[in-house]
This record gives C-alpha cells, sequence and structure tokens, in this order.
C-alpha cells in the first residue's frame, strides 16, 4: 500500500489488516530520542491515521535494538534559553500526546528496551502498552535526575496508572521497572517475547479496534483508594515534601516542583496539572542547576565513547586478586563480560566473596535484570581460587590486595611469573604511585592504575592511571574494560594522589585543622552539607578509615610541603588512640552494631580530648565552605595545570562521581565559571593570608582571573 512521506526519524507502513505501524529510529543514533522535528514528523502521521479510513489501529515501535525511546533530545533541552521556550516547548507536547490518547483509533506500544523519560510519557499516553518480558526492557521517568521534570504528562498520567503510592518513588527518584513489575502495578497492560513484539502488538490494536480486547481494570488495593483521597491524600503528599527537604536541603528545586504538579492535577484536574507540569518545567530548564546536571550526563555519555588512538586488547579472561569487598566488587560488575579468576592466599575469604556473589546474581534473577540462563553462565564464570597458576591465561590482572607498596609489588612479581607478555596488569589503589609499585617490574610497560570506589556496584566513577612507561595499549585496555563494567572513566597521570585523592586529602586535612581551631564537628558537616556535599567531611573520615587518611595525608603533605599542604597531627593521634571509624566502631562517632548503617550517630565522647577538649567556638558557615570546597577547587586547578588532568570535563566528572561534588554546581571548574575566576582568586588571597600559603591561588587560575577567561 502506498505510505506517505515518514520523513527522517519516523517510519510509516500501513499493514493489510489496517493496522498503521510506526516506527521510531532516529539516524546516526543507537537510541531514538525526541526532538521537535521528530514530534513534527508524528503529527503529521497521526493526522494521515485519523484520516485515513483504510486505518484501523496503530502501533508505536522501535526500530532500535534494545531502546524504545530514551527520552528527550538534551541538545535541544540544554540549548532553551529561556523559561518560556521550554514551557512552550512541553506544551506542544501535551497537545501531542493529549491527542495520541483521545484518539478514535486505538494506539498501541510495543515496549522492547528502555522507555524512559519522554518515551514513557508517550507509552503511558497510548491506550495498550504491551511490553517484552526481557531483562533489557526497564521503564522510567528519569527527568529528576537531570534536575528537570517529566513535561509530557508524566506526573498527570503515571499517579492515574499506577496510583499514587507506587507513582511518587519512580517520580521522585527515577526508579526504573522491570517488566514484571511494570505489570504488577498496571504500567504495562501485558507482556510477550522480544520476538513477534510487532505483531503481537498488531493484534492487540485490532482487538482494541473491534471490541473483541477489553483491557480489564486494574483493581486498587486499599491503601490507594486512600490514598488518592482528599484528606489522605495531603498527608502522602506532606510526608513525600518533608522527606524530599530532608535529602536535598532545598538545594534540588525539581522534586518539589514535582509534588506541585502532582497535587495540582489529583486537586484541579488534568489539564491544571499539565499547565502548572508547563510552567514548572520551563523555570527548571532555564536554571543554572539543571543546566550543569544536564551537562554532567552529556560528559557522561561523551567519556563512554572510545577515543582515537591505541587499539585496547579484548579481555576474554580477567582476574581479581584479592576477595575483599573490592575484589569482590570488581568481579560482580566484570562477570557479565567474561570469565574471572578471584584469587586470594584465604580459602575463607573466597568463600565469603563467593557467596555473596552467588546470592547478588540470585537478588538480580528475581528481580528480573537477569534470566536463569544468564544467571548461571555468570556464576560458572567465577572460578575461586588460592593457586597463583590459575592466573595464566587471564588478559587483565586487577590486583585489590592491602594499600601496601611491598604487598603490592611482590603480588606483582608473581603475577609475572606466570602472565603472557601481552596481558595487562592493574593496581587498585587510592593512593600509592603506581610507578612505585612497577619500579621492579619484568615489564613496567604494562602496568596500570585501576582506582574504583567502594562500593564497586554503585559507584559509576574508574580513574585510570597512565604512569609514562605504560604503553598506550595498557592504558586502553583498562579504559574500555572499564567503560564495558558500566564505569564512566577517566584517565589521569601518575602522582600524588593521582587526582580524586590528591583533591579530597586537602579538604579532608582542611577539617581537621578547623578542628584544631576548635571549631565544632556538627558545624563543619552541616556547613558543607548545606552547600550540596551528600556528607560531611568528619563523617567521610570516619567511612574512610581514620589510619588510612592520616597516611595519605602524611604522604600528600610531604608531596606538596614547600606550599604549606602539611598534614595536622591530630589525624595521627587519632589513629594511634584506636579510634579508626566505622571499621573498629568508633571514630568521630560511635557506630553500635545494633543500629545499622542508618540513622544518626552519636558523637563518640572519646574523641574529644584528642581534639582539644569540649570547648568550641563558633565559625560562619560561610569561612568553612570557603576553607574546604574552595581549597578542594584550587587543588583541581592545580592538576590540570600540571597535566594530571586531561580537561576540565574530567575534573568535573570525576570530582563528583567519585568525591560527591554537588552536581548541580557542576564540578570545580564549572564553579569556578559561575562564581567568577577573578573573584574565587581575591577569596583565596584572603585565606591565604589569614590561614597560610596552602591557599596561594595556583597560576594557571590567577592568569585567567587576569584575563577573564573561563573553563568552560
Amino acid at each position: 500500500m502506498s505510505e506517505p512521506n515518514a520523513g527522517k526519524s519516523l517510519r510509516y507502513e500501513l499493514r493489510l489488516d489496517g493496522v498503521a505501524v510506526l516506527t521510531f529510529d532516529t539516524p546516526g543514533s543507537s537510541v531514538n530520542v525526541l526532538s521537535k522535528e521528530l514530534l513534527g514528523e508524528v503529527a503529521e502521521l497521526l493526522e494521515v491515521v485519523e484520516t485515513d479510513p483504510d486505518v484501523k489501529a496503530v502501533v508505536l515501535s522501535s526500530g532500535k535494538a534494545d531502546t524504545f525511546i530514551a527520552g528527550a533530545n538534551l541538545d535541544q533541552v540544554l540549548a532553551m534559553e529561556t523559561a518560556e521556550e521550554a514551557a512552550a516547548f512541553s506544551r506542544n507536547g501535551h497537545a501531542l500526546l493529549d491527542r495520541i490518547e483521545r484518539s478514535a483509533k486505538p494506539v498501541v506500544a510495543a515496549i522492547h528496551g528502555a522507555a524512559l523519560g519522554g518515551g514513557l510519557e508517550v507509552a503511558m499516553a497510548c491506550r495498550y502498552r504491551l511490553a517484552t518480558d526481557d531483562p533489557k526492557t526497564a521503564l522510567a521517568l528519569p527527568e529528576v535526575m537531570l534536575g528537570l521534570l517529566p513535561a509530557g504528562g508524566g506526573t498527570q498520567r503515571l499517579p492515574r496508572l499506577v496510583g499514587l503510592p507506587a507513582a511518587l518513588p519512580m517520580l521522585l527518584t527515577g526508579r526504573r521497572l522491570r517488566a514484571r513489575q511494570a505489570l504488577r502495578c498496571g504500567l504495562v497492560d501485558a507482556l510477550t517475547s522480544p520476538g513477534g513484539l510487532v505483531e503481537t502488538a498488531a493484534k492487540a490494536a485490532l482487538g482494541l479496534a473491534n471490541g473483541t480486547l477489553v483491557p480489564s481494570p486494574r483493581r486498587r488495593r486499599l491503601l490507594e483508594r486512600l490514598a488518592a483521597a482528599p484528606p489522605l491524600r495531603g498527608v502522602v503528599l506532606g510526608k513525600a515534601r518533608d522527606q524530599v527537604l530532608r535529602k536535598t536541603r532545598g538545594l534540588y528545586p525539581a522534586p518539589l516542583h514535582i509534588l506541585s504538579c502532582v497535587e495540582e492535577g489529583l486537586s484541579r484536574g488534568n489539564e491544571a496539572g499539565q499547565e502548572r507540569e508547563s510552567a514548572l518545567f520551563g523555570e527548571l530548564v532555564a536554571s543554572p542547576g539543571a543546566k550543569n546536571l544536564i551537562r554532567l550526563f552529556d560528559a557522561m555519555t561523551a567519556l563512554k565513547k572510545r577515543p582515537e588512538g591505541a587499539e585496547p586488547r579484548k579481555v576474554a579472561r580477567l582476574a581479581v586478586l584479592g576477595s575483599g569487598l573490592m575484589g569482590e566488587g570488581i568481579a560482580a560488575v566484570s562477570l557479565p563480560l567474561n570469565p574471572v579468576v578471584l584469587k586470594d592466599v584465604s580459602e575463607r575469604s573466597l568463600a565469603r566473596a563467593a557467596g555473596s556473589l552467588h546470592s547478588g546474581l540470585e537478588k538480580r534473577r528475581r528481580s528480573g535484570a537477569l534470566t536463569r540462563l544468564a544467571r548461571d553462565r555468570q556464576w560458572f564464570g567465577l572460578l575461586a581460587t588460592t593457586d597463583p597458576r590459575d592466573v595464566a591465561g587471564c588478559d587483565l590482572v586487577v590486583e585489590a590486595v592491602f594499600e601496601d607498596l611491598a604487598l603490592k609489588r611482590k603480588v606483582l612479581a608473581e603475577c609475572e611469573e606466570v602472565l603472557s607478555p601481552s596481558a595487562v596488569f592493574a593496581s587498585n589503589t587510592s593512593a600509592l604511585p603506581i610507578r612505585e609499585i612497577a619500579r621492579e617490574a619484568q615489564m613496567p610497560e604494562r602496568v596500570v592504575g585501576m582506582h574504583y570506589f567502594s562500593p564497586v556496584p554503585k559507584m559509576p566513577l574508574l580513574e585510570v592511571i597512565a604512569p609514562e612507561k605504560a604503553s598506550p595499549e595498557a592504558v586502553a585496555t583498562a579504559r574500555a574494560y572499564g567503560v564495558a563494567q558500566g564505569k564512566t572513566v577517566i584517565v589521569v597521570k601518575d602522582g600524588p594522589g593521582f587526582y580524586t585523592t590528591r583533591i579530597l586529602a586537602p579538604m579532608m586535612n582542611e577539617a581537621i585543622l578547623l578542628l584544631d581551631e576548635r571549631a565544632d564537628v556538627e558545624a563543619i558537616e552541616a556547613a558543607l552539607c548545606d552547600w550540596g556535599f551528600p556528607v560531611g567531611p568528619i563523617t567521610l573520615l570516619d567511612e574512610v578509615g581514620i589510619d588510612v587518611a592520616a597516611h595519605v595525608a602524611e604522604d600528600l603533605g610531604k608531596a606538596f610541603a614547600s606550599r604549606g599542604a602539611a598534614a595536622s597531627p591530630t589525624l595521627r593521634k587519632i589513629a594511634e588512640a584506636g579510634l579508626l571509624g566505622r571499621k573498629a566502631g568508633k571514630g568521630f562517632y560511635l557506630y553500635p552494631k545494633d543500629k545499622g548503617r542508618h540513622g544518626k550517630k552519636p558523637l563518640n565522647p572519646e574523641m574529644l580530648p584528642l581534639i582539644g577538649g569540649p570547648d568550641r567556638r563558633p565559625f560562619p558557615a560561610e569561612e568553612i565552605v570557603d576553607r574546604l570546597a574552595l581549597l578542594m577547587v584550587s587543588e583541581a586547578v592545580r592538576c590540570l595545570e600540571e597535566g594530571v588532568l586531561a580537561s576540565p570535563r574530567d575534573g568535573d566528572v570525576g570530582a563528583i562521581l567519585g568525591l560527591g561534588f554537588p552536581p548541580f554546581r557542576g564540578g570545580p571548574f564549572r564553579h569556578v565559571d559561575a562564581v567568577g575566576a577573578d573573584r574565587v582568586v581575591a577569596r583565596l588571597g584572603e585565606l591565604a593570608e589569614k590561614c597560610g600559603p596552602r591557599f596561594a591561588p595556583p597560576d594557571l587560575l590567577a592568569s585567567m582571573a587576569r584575563e577573564g577567561k573561563k573553563f568552560h
């Protein structure tokens, strides 16, 4: 049959049975994205199907392998300069999706792979949603993670479809649902296998058109019905608002705006809710915070693309040396890729790690993230061993033993006895110079650093360290493998503390110096959290381990002693007193075994004599923030100046993903751009005069201030 001009991103086919199939297929992209142009194409084809008497029903499908629609074109969103422009974009989307929802000819969404953001909003506007029962199928509204809100009716349709209690976690946290979870809560109507998805969807569309398929209304539980009624609805939304404020400290407006849209729609109707959605979407798009979060997403996406240069070695078999929590985590993110040899000297440690890995695989199977076959394949791909000869034949070895230089050298020497000449050896270390680990290596050109962050399966950053003698192929192999593990990878040069540890250590040391000056622990914590860090520096010291932090501070203090970066002796005193942090049950705080990881921890009274006693003096929060955050920013600029960092982009991504630098501020370099290099230099100068030369502005920053330049 004849087909109308389908444009560049949308294909049109009218089947003999009268079902029109509209296939999204964004050219030059592995995923489909909703652009202004694509929305125009959809509108044109809707006109065709609505007026063509031969069309009985419509199926929306995807031409991509594992994606339905991944969301909006973020480049276009980022380019929107005014709130009015963004609000108009949202209103146009509402009109189009309302048209799909009200169409006299039923529209069915055939979903395989990711239906995210605007993609899920398109699906929710359809009369019927058919999804594949496949681990690759996931449905979510992740806009809140970009500082935005769903602007295509998502805040209105989702609560209607799944109920308010189920909708709020998806809207406020970006929670993803697997296909079976989506079926249970009513987000999709039926599941099918990936093969024949469009055919099954076409049959459903015809059934809807001729009345032989009448979807049964989802049975609403009592809690859901009560939550939808005015008295309890206000309580539910109020509690959600309180939780948001506790978590965000009011620094992220998007979740509060989402709640406002939901409340408006439930109390005044869909039209009012959508208008609120458009207006608040406009405000968010025009805000610096959302733009920084979108830029962060873009930077993470760019860092996953393979750079030009050396060809990475194919890794068919991986060895992980050390079965502690870090080694276990590295094995967990590697088993989906290839067989893994997990080697340790302790059979007890290996048994614990293997048991934990099996439990993790089974948990993923139960959630729908893995099939039974995939779970078994990964499990039988694990070899837990104490025999160093089992490392032979591995293409990449990641060493994750204790942070001890002599031990790491010994492990490397043992491996080189059995490894092939082409194998790559990577040390997982947060601060030990890779060149020192490789000093006695037979082939130092194959030795690199792979600095993972704990817990490995959850932390998104990997810092690959490239010492001078490392071959480009070795660095490329480590980087490519990290990307395959799902990490965002930055490559930095070898040196004291690399990048992340180097910029974190001065901030943590400054927190101790503030305590030495009798600042209050809680005041320091609150100041930095109110500025946007997820935890305060004192809590972080307890988490890292005070002995580890003292060792790193002393090593870096010696390396940068010429500019007044000496470590406070207080941290060493605390470590020698046995107050090592969470791992010891006590550090700055107490960690009772029966209290778990959550909840407010009491201050440890044993700590007070070591920091000068209980009498504390007030410090302005702004001074605390400047001394801590600006010291981190200043050190980041020095890393760029010295070539440790390849770009400001890498520095921003590393600080946010690895250290918790406030994402809405964009990272150290975007923060300087926002404040102005001249103002940052002036404030550092004031602090240098008051506190010492460690605050002296880097030459690069000073020159940028003089010339009025920006990093981005």
